[in-house]
């Protein structure tokens, strides 16, 4: 609708060109906004404000004149100039019944456009280091790094999501010589026990699992454990497998899936590190100080320089961040979107900075970084702090199994990722209207029983008997109903382009609970028809548009509860 207004207004500047009263160089930038206040019409615009200086005249004046202007259209129902000269559009009943035959005709593509045609996006999400079970924290990523891809696959885009494998460094080192502490009968709360060891209970089912010699069957390799306990590097390829394969199935559980696993050990393997070390010094950069190679990254807008090589010769973690990046950037990926938690805030600038200095034509501000804050974990109105097998967080299985994944992926999503997240256990688990992943799918189950009462009734309904009678919504409101569904485009493609998933599932909590106060106050099945008729077109096409909204989420529509 925003699309078909701003052409009208550009055809009434047009003429307004033609006939003198704009100069002939008028290039306006046309904004559309949707009104709050519905007494104020349903769009407006603040193109008279904006030129009426080129035309020499009041914003008033010329909002007058844009109005006169307009080509006929049955869309518009009138126009008010309102203020200094913003122009209130009104629209025509039939121009809001419309978008009831545009859902119902798209279907399952509704909501969905080509603005991102031809494009290409690499997401990286979750990327937890495979030495424990994924945490809620890890859940979180992986909800709000999912749902970006699916909103930017609707959008058009062609969208790479990858997960990088922090497998090598002092964690992983740390991981092994734990599991060797379990191999060798020792227990966490002993003296001998790793200084830096992990002491949740998987640790001792990995070592159990390696010593029994089981096969472990990941993405992308197959390990079988030699059963020896003196053997370090063994267990460590032992280890990381087997939690790399707890993890995968987390996450498919979770319905998230990965194009690519890719592997910090590579970019050693292949010597990309050692490459881009090279190249930093090369190009004038680092500096020798204490025994350790340090980056100018001050020079690109860091609070301080950055230590790329330590004085005992190894990486910091910071280095091969930077390789890593280069190596997208030559994958071809001119957009990358890195979904992290909010403890990786630091790294951005620094990460930033490296790539700048390569000088390899990498724009400033790439790549584009998601922050999402922790999750507190909530039930019986105290927090739930550590999980029996983790030994010292909740586990997203633990959410998972406890709540469901509908509700797991929702409440993980529901707020922005800049905020901090509260999930509470007991109302995923209510069936009642405070729950809102409940109230959204209950009115689309709602909707699916309508037609199961119309078909035990012997009778029968087709889209095009409703689409014929949809002048008969005429309620406040079903009116309110035709201008949310209107909106659900508009939303899906600001979500995406801002990577904001938050914004669909507000959305749709708003979109249920109209529906529901639609629900109760008019009957649907009447006796008469083409009322009915043109009820169920509309309670079919916001059954459609909340399977859309749930579908960019991750979230199942089910047909009854």
């Amino acid at each position: 609708m925003k699309q078909e207004i701003t052409q009208l207004i550009e055809q009434a500047l047009d003429a307004l060109v033609a006939q003198g009263h704009l100069p002939d160089d008028t290039q306006p930038r046309v904004q559309i906004d949707r009104t709050r206040d519905k007494s104020h019409g349903d769009l407006a615009s603040n193109i008279a404000l904006t030129l009426a200086k080129a035309a020499g005249m009041k914003p008033r004046e010329l909002a007058t004149l844009i109005c006169e202007s307009l080509p006929a259209s049955g869309l518009v129902a009138h126009t008010e100039i309102a203020g200094p000269g913003f122009i209130n559009f009104f629209l025509s009943d039939s121009s809001n019944q419309a978008i009831v035959r545009t859902v119902l005709e798209r279907g399952d593509s509704f909501g969905h456009s080509d603005t991102g045609a031809g494009r290409r996006v690499q997401v990286e999400f979750v990327s937890a280091n495979p030495t424990g079970p994924l945490h809620v924290g890890h859940g979180r990523g992986a909800a709000v790094g999912d749902s970006i891809c699916r909103l930017l696959a609707a959008t058009g885009w062609e969208v790479a999501s990858e997960f990088y494998y922090n497998d090598a460094g002092a964690q992983i080192d740390n991981l092994a010589r734990s599991v060797q502490a379990r191999c060798q009968g020792l227990e966490p709360d002993s003296t001998e026990w790793p200084e830096d060891g992990y002491r949740g209970d998987y640790i001792a089912e990995v070592a159990r699992s390696y010593l029994a010699g089981d096969t472990i069957d990941a993405e992308d390799r197959h390990v079988t454990g030699a059963a020896d306990a003196d053997n370090l590097e063994a267990i460590r390829k032992f280890a990381v497998a087997y939690l790399r394969r707890e993890q995968d199935l987390d996450l498919k559980a979770f319905g998230v899936h990965f194009d690519l696993y890719f592997l910090e050990s590579s970019l050693y393997d292949s010597g990309a590190v050692e490459t881009t070390v090279e190249r930093l010094i090369a190009n004038g950069h680092t500096y020798e100080q204490d025994g350790a190679l340090w980056l100018r990254t001050t020079e690109f807008g860091d609070d301080k320089d950055r230590v790329m090589r330590k004085s005992d010769g190894g990486y910091t973690y910071f280095l091969p961040d930077v390789a890593y990046h280069l190596n997208k950037w030559q994958r071809g990926f001119k957009r990358v979107i890195n979904e992290q938690g909010a403890d990786h805030h630091s790294t951005v600038t620094r990460v930033r900075a490296g790539l700048q200095a390569l000088e390899q034509g990498i724009p400033e501000g790439w790549p584009d970084y998601v922050l999402h804050q922790m999750v507190t974990v909530m039930r019986d109105g105290e927090e739930v702090k550590i999980s029996k097998r983790a030994g010292s967080y909740v586990t997203l299985r633990d959410l998972i199994d406890e709540v469901g994944r509908d509700a797991t992926r929702y409440f993980l999503v529901a707020r922005g990722p800049s905020s901090q997240l509260t999930f509470d256990i007991d109302l995923a688990l209510s069936q009642s209207n405070d729950n809102p992943v409940y109230y959204i799918q209950y009115a689309h189950a709602r909707v699916c029983s309508i037609m199961r009462k119309l078909a035990q009734q012997g009778d029968t309904w087709t889209v095009d008997s409703g689409l014929g009678s949809l002048e008969r919504l005429t309620e406040e409101h079903e009116k309110a109903l035709l201008r949310r569904l209107d909106q659900f485009p508009e939303v899906v493609a600001s979500a995406a382009a801002a990577s904001e998933p938050h914004t669909v599932a507000n959305y749709l909590r708003e979109l249920a609970g109209e529906f529901h106060a639609w629900y109760n106050a008019h009957k649907t099945l009447v006796d008469d028809k083409p009322l009915r008729d043109a009820r169920l077109a509309l309670s079919e096409a916001v059954r459609q548009t909340i399977r859309n909204g749930l579908d960019l989420l991750g979230v199942s529509a089910p047909e009854s509860m």
